[in-house]
């Protein structure tokens, strides 16, 4: 039996769950008879890898399971009620009123041909009898507690016309609407902003002393955990294989999938390093073999975990599904050889593969029965960057700053309206469409979705050889498949592969799927858009020490899009900030993260979770403060001073010029001093 050790009087318990799916003569199992509790004010942390069943117990508990699904054993409590046992007529009044839930994607949670005031509305009516102009007001009152702006106007909006981080805020006040006891959030944060991240995390853990709610945390993300939970349970293959307190889960990990999760996390100590990656993936619930579920992936793997299901062991105040805490056994750790060094890059050409200069992209703004042009979308204004050969830029900030489309527009996917940008000695943006053709085969682009980007009625044979037959390379067939099976393998892939669809694959898979597709033609530089957005750790690991490698083998060039601050502590060269379509820092990697000079530098830092054993995580300096102001209508002055706590006159007036700190450091502020980064439990 999987129990959390208790911490105070149970709110949520859940004793020997087994949840099922297909038919009852053939049942697989993706949750194998967990048990914990979640206390009154208090948060567990289910974490693991996609796959392991952690959303699955949160629908559970929520008695939400997908058709075909059912409880088979165990009972799911919320006080004293047993929800397993109750008619849907009675869950209805529970579902909102005691027990709600923040789903993983609010794009697909919302319902969209419905206002905000609505669909809050609907809670309101349900289970506090709100209605008319007293529910109106408890809805505003519930989007101003959650962080949106002109409350107000914003409940006559639909979902699509917010932002994600403020759909997520919507998600979250039409769960406390009902004021719930306990909260589910099943990946509040997947995909966002680290600060909007941050915003999120810090709503919820206000929200929760407030109210003193229970809270099931659902996430792979081990930052999160760390500034979020008070006791952590880690799922592999639908058993919990460890349970503990943050502080000491966080302090000496136990189980061998948790120490390679910590493993699998980019630091900056491990620049120049192969990060640690788990082979294979989770088994899925009809694959599972006898003995230990983690024995095909585990490093300290010996005859008896293949054989002999583990029992659960108590280490101190924490507990461990593991035959190497068995105080009765015989097994020990078996030394595991260091990791190994990244490769040596090879000599590459000095210099840059890439100029670009003055960039813009603006897209027109059209209203009126004749559609005439009222204005324009800034989305790239004047951005200038190099990008050195070999080497790896990140161009970093939030969502909607025009990162992807300053990427898109390099490679002549969304028209450019002004600036240049040299390849060599070609001006790419004024080349027709005849010239550019050749120019494909060496740049080449990594989309952030691969499952929308790679072609869901081809096999992956035929997707790599697209590339290949459009742009001349290897013009024969048997050398063309030849080349595919050495790129597969190549990205980690059994050349075997090459007959199944796209979505026969895991999102890792795919995603090696497009790094082969981009390889496939012999490119120079690589535009990498979100490559490892919304990956599991282990999975994500995978792919950064697959660009690394590929860089080295190949001297490729990377302009790397993301929003991850420590995967380009890991990965970059050079760093680049953008903010509202305009670049507001740039230098080495070292120089930008160790030593930032610009405000929002220091906001998207401070926004990042760290991971601190027997402390809450820590806070840098700048404040993460407001939402980043609309494109269509930028701010007076320096475009980030309302949400600067160091605007002065000026910064509302003057947009500031470029101020070079060093020959590779350059700043757009009045004020770039020195600022000094703190932190504090």
């Amino acid at each position: 039996m999987n129990r959390l050790d208790k911490d105070g009087p149970a709110l949520l318990s859940v004793e020997g769950l087994r949840i099922e799916l297909g038919p009852r003569s053939k049942p697989v199992r993706p949750v194998d008879g967990i048990s914990f509790e979640v206390p009154a004010g208090r948060t567990l942390a289910l974490v693991g890898e996609s796959g392991c069943g952690k959303s699955m117990t949160a629908l559970a508990c929520m008695r939400l399971l997908p058709s075909g699904g059912r409880i088979a054993e165990g009972s799911v409590r919320l006080g004293s009620e047993a929800l397993q046992d109750l008619p849907e007529t009675r869950m209805r009044d529970i579902r909102g009123k005691h027990l709600a839930m923040i789903f993983q994607e609010p794009s697909t949670s919302l319902n969209p041909v419905m206002t905000v005031g609505d669909q809050i509305g609907e809670v309101l009516v349900r289970h506090r009898g709100l209605r008319g102009q007293p529910a109106w007001d408890e809805a505003e009152r519930l989007l101003d507690a959650v962080g949106i702006p002109d409350a107000r106007r914003r409940l006559s909006e639909y979902p699509f016309q917010l932002s994600g981080g403020m759909k997520q805020r919507v998600m979250i006040a039409i769960a406390l609407a009902g004021d719930p006891r306990l909260l589910i959030a099943d990946e509040p944060t997947t995909a966002l902003d680290v600060t909007i991240q941050a915003q999120v995390l810090d709503l919820l853990a206000e929200l929760q002393a407030r109210r003193g709610m229970g809270m099931l945390l659902i996430t792979h993300d081990l930052g999160v955990v760390s500034r979020m939970a008070h006791r952590v349970g880690v799922m592999y293959a639908g058993e919990l294989v460890e349970t503990g307190d943050r502080e000491d889960f966080f302090s000496k990990p136990l189980h061998p999938y948790s120490r390679k999760l910590f493993a699998a996390l980019p630091t900056p100590a491990q620049r120049g390093r192969a990060l640690e990656t788990i082979a294979g993936q989770v088994p899925r619930p009809g694959e599972r073999q006898d003995g230990c579920r983690f024995a095909e992936r585990c490093p300290q793997v010996q005859a008896h975990c293949r054989g002999t299901p583990p029992a659960l062991h108590r280490v101190g105040r924490q507990t461990v599904r593991c035959h190497l805490y068995d105080p009765n056994g015989r097994m020990a750790w078996v030394q595991t050889p260091p990791r190994a060094s990244a490769p040596e890059a090879r000599p590459v050409e000095a210099g840059k593969v890439l100029d670009i200069a003055a960039l813009q992209v603006h897209f027109p703004v059209r209203k009126g029965l004749f559609r005439r042009v009222v204005g324009h979308v800034k989305a790239v204004d004047g951005v200038s960057l190099q990008v050195p050969a070999g080497e790896t830029l990140a161009l970093v900030g939030e969502s909607g700053c025009g990162k992807t489309t300053a990427g898109k527009a390099l490679l002549k996917l969304v028209p450019a309206s002004g600036g240049q940008v040299h390849y060599g000695a070609q001006e790419l943006l004024s080349l027709p469409a005849a010239q550019w053709q050749p120019l494909r085969r060496d740049l080449q682009m990594i989309f952030q979705d691969p499952f929308s980007s790679l072609d869901p009625r081809m096999r992956v044979g035929e997707i790599l050889e697209e590339g290949m037959q459009a742009l001349g390379v290897e013009p024969d067939a048997a050398s063309r498949q030849a080349r595919v099976d050495a790129l597969l393998s190549r990205v980690g892939l059994d050349p075997a592969m090459r007959h199944r669809f796209p979505h026969e694959f895991s999102g890792g898979q795919r995603q090696r799927i497009a790094i082969a597709r981009a390889l496939a033609v012999a490119p120079k530089l690589i535009v990498c858009d979100e490559p490892t957005s919304a990956l599991d750790v282990s999975v994500q690991a995978q792919i950064l020490n697959l660009l690394r490698e590929l860089q080295a083998e190949y001297g490729l060039s990377y302009l790397f899009i993301t929003h991850n601050l420590a995967v380009v502590d890991y990965l970059a060269h050079h760093v680049a900030v953008m903010y509202l379509g305009r670049i507001v820092e740039r230098g080495t990697a070292e120089e930008v993260l160790r030593d930032p000079r610009h405000p929002y530098t220091r906001m998207l830092l401070a926004a990042v979770p760290r991971i601190e054993a027997g402390s809450r995580v820590g806070v840098r300096g700048e404040s993460t403060r407001g939402d980043m102001p609309s494109a269509f209508n930028p701010p007076s002055g320096c475009h980030f001073h309302p949400r600067c706590e160091h605007a002065s006159e000026v910064c509302r007036s003057t947009y500031p010029e470029e101020t070079r700190l060093s020959d590779s450091r350059v700043v757009r502020c009045h004020f770039p001093q020195v600022m000094p980064v703190a932190v504090s439990a």
